[in-house]
């Protein structure tokens, strides 16, 4: 039941406290699209996209007039590319990009996800294909997001699509190099993806999905912020208990949208994900949400612990307010995108050591860090490898979205603009992994995933 209390702190969250939906994504299934003629199959995932998307942008500006509620972003996620293009046999998955780059632009959508592959115990001929064709396709297109699982905690990690991946990362950005590298921006490598992510770069719309679903992603960073700024003297579960309250209040407010953007569109209500994604605008920062409970500088000894505290206390709010929480649901740590994150790593305070310690109990993992242009694609698969483990062994999403950004050192920083914000490039260990990346085969999945 919402009360006028309830609708008058909304207001106040929406005004001063940058609270909003990050996103309406509408979830398509293409696997009605498949066909070995390569024409065929993208004439029918055009078709389909525009038919299911028509009036996505449409809708969500309604609500967000009618019910002054702040909607950011209107996106697209599909099924996985390299799933509805193999049977063509195809060496090269770009058109399929383009096709999609269209398709979005067509329904004005901002990003459309999906150009993706799991590949996380083995890979077949035309998934390693795809994963070639990945820097074409991103350099090619604007608004396509990619994305590749290499590991679960029940398969193990695929080491061979590890070493791939950092390949693909590394041209990616060297195809984008006019752009600062933007086309790793684009491009996520997961541990346990998850099938339902509303948020870029990493959705996709999976196998076990229906036809037609919206998911909802929640922000309000800046809320948690203003709800515990004040609690001077109060102790950690006194803060953990106030964060659960405004977590909870946020989830109901996305829960509403994701209905009402359901039953207007004809289509199944999905997960909402209650994120607490940050922007580079000032007050919209987690940074600043950590260091609010008493940190001098994001980064420093305790920020692994205060994140915990924060990421478990968002999803346990979440949990109670809503049936169909999903997604990532936590807190995400992109560093280019978070106004605290951003000040940190130009300190010197936030490093890559303590942001992979981090990602142990945040809600993905490493996003959005800038390194050198000249680290070696093999180091750039061990990062990857790195942070596999650790989500394959804790049972959990990790991720990683890495820019080597061309020609950049440390020091130097790249700027996406946007939400994707400015990134200080840092340093990374120059201590060589090539032979441990290039034994290929696979990392066994732990002790721990035999439940059965």
């Amino acid at each position: 039941m919402i009360n006028t209390r309830d609708i008058l702190s909304t207001i106040e969250m929406i005004r001063h406290q940058c609270l909003d939906i990050r996103t309406i994504t509408m979830g398509i299934s293409l696997k009605d699209c498949m066909s070995e003629d390569m024409g065929r199959a993208i004439d029918k995932i055009k078709e389909k996209i525009l038919r299911k998307a028509e009036k996505l942008v449409k809708t969500g500006e309604e609500i967000e007039a009618e019910f002054g509620i702040p909607i950011v972003n209107k996106r697209i996620s599909v099924t996985p590319i390299s799933i509805i293009g193999e049977p063509t046999g195809t060496a090269d998955y770009a058109p399929f990009a383009v096709a999609l780059d269209e398709a979005g632009k067509e329904v004005g959508v901002d990003f459309i996800g999906g150009f993706s592959a799991l590949v996380h115990k083995g890979m077949t001929p035309g998934e390693r294909n795809f994963i070639r064709s990945i820097p074409e396709a991103l350099a090619s297109t604007d608004i396509v997001c990619s994305s590749v699982n290499v590991g679960t905690t029940r398969a193990g990690i695929n080491m061979d699509a590890v070493a791939l991946m950092g390949e693909a990362v590394k041209q990616a950005a060297e195809r984008t190099a006019d752009q600062g590298g933007l086309g790793a921006a684009k491009l996520v490598v997961f541990c346990n993806a998850v099938e339902d992510n509303p948020f870029m770069a990493g959705a996709f719309h999976g196998i076990g999905e229906g036809d037609c679903v919206i998911n909802v992603g929640v922000s309000g960073p800046g809320v948690v912020y203003a709800a515990i700024a004040d609690m001077k003297g109060a102790n950690l579960g006194e803060i953990a208990e106030q964060i659960k309250k405004t977590a909870f209040h946020i989830t109901r407010m996305g829960e509403l949208v994701a209905r009402e953007a359901s039953r207007r569109l004809g289509a199944e209500f999905g997960i909402v994900d209650l994120s607490l994604a940050p922007t580079p605008a000032q007050g919209d920062s987690v940074a600043r949400i950590l260091e609010a409970m008493g940190l001098e500088t994001c980064g420093g000894c305790g920020t692994t612990a205060a994140l915990a505290l924060l990421n478990d206390a968002v999803k346990k709010g979440g949990v109670m307010a809503s049936s169909n929480v999903g997604g990532l649901s936590g807190a995400f740590i992109p560093v280019s995108e978070d106004e605290g994150m951003i000040a940190a790593a130009r300190s010197g305070v936030l490093r890559l050591e303590k942001l992979e310690a981090m990602t142990c109990v945040c809600s993905v993992g490493l996003d959005m860090i800038a390194v050198p242009g000249d680290t070696p694609a093999e180091t750039l698969s061990a990062i990857i490898a790195d942070e596999a483990a650790i989500g394959m062994v804790n049972n959990k999403t990790t991720a990683v979205r890495i820019i080597p950004v061309p020609g950049g050192k440390v020091g130097d920083e790249v700027s996406f603009g946007g939400l994707l914000g400015t990134a200080p490039i840092m340093p990374c260990s120059k201590v060589s992994a090539s032979e441990f990346i290039h034994r290929g085969g696979r990392i066994p999945a732990p002790i721990h995933s035999q439940k059965n």
